[in-house]
């Protein structure tokens, strides 16, 4: 069964939706209007559920266009506003500033740290890390531990915590907060997370770190469109 089937929009405005408001940052009523400008008439509560349906698929589509990573990571987490209360969305990057993984926690314990990095290896299982370079929050070493016993994580990865080294991906949370702060905070840890692996997903196609056809914007579009299955 087609992933749009029963949609009243085409694929391709959907799609473009989609894109939009993840690349962005504007609005849902926003996009509506613009939308509204082409000849489309759309209510922003329809595009939210578009980007909450098809954001997360386009996140898992195209994992195996990003390409080589750095087996030199940068992790650290920021904050984020989740139905009134401030939320922990744990992120990580090489050193190159390229998306290895991010998650949205309601903690920042040994536990989260754990099941982010957990989910880090799995997402990278091809660009297995060398080194790790943290903050000085406890919660880390302990999680590295516990992965390189387990098995998860070679004995040999070397655990850094240093401020300097981390500023590649602390610039990055800056970025990405750009393009969150129209939302004015997410109602709920499910939309909120979905929403925001549209944002890194399209960061990262925008930023040039997946392999493209072509360069720009028509490389983005024609990248996006196939994974969906829509003629370029």
């Amino acid at each position: 069964m087609s992933m749009f089937e029963r949609r009243r929009f085409p694929v391709a405005i959907i799609l473009l939706c989609v894109r939009w408001y993840c690349k962005y940052g504007i609005s849902y009523r926003d996009l509506a209007e613009m939308m509204s400008e082409r000849g489309v008439s759309v209510n922003p509560s329809t595009i939210f559920r578009w980007v909450q349906r098809y954001a997360p698929e386009l996140e898992k589509r195209v994992r195996p266009y990003q390409g080589h990573r750095s087996g030199s990571w940068r992790v650290d987490e920021t904050y984020v506003r989740v139905g009134g209360k401030w939320k922990y969305l744990f992120r990580a990057v090489d050193k190159h500033g390229q998306l290895i993984a991010s998650m949205l926690s309601n903690r920042r314990d040994t536990g989260a740290a754990y099941r982010f990095l957990r989910k880090a290896l799995r997402a990278m299982s091809d660009y297995p890390p060398s080194s790790i370079t943290t903050d000085k929050l406890a919660s880390y070493p302990k999680a590295i531990r516990r992965l390189q016993n387990e098995g998860l994580l070679h004995e040999v990865v070397v655990h850094r915590t240093s401020k300097y080294l981390n500023n590649i991906i602390e610039a990055d949370h800056g970025a990405l907060k750009r393009v969150i702060r129209p939302t004015r905070g997410f109602q709920s840890t499910r939309t909120g997370y979905a929403t925001i692996k549209g944002f890194e997903v399209m960061r990262m196609i925008r930023r040039g770190h997946c392999i493209l056809q072509q360069p720009g914007v028509a490389g983005e579009v024609r990248l996006i469109n196939q994974l969906f299955g829509l003629a370029a």
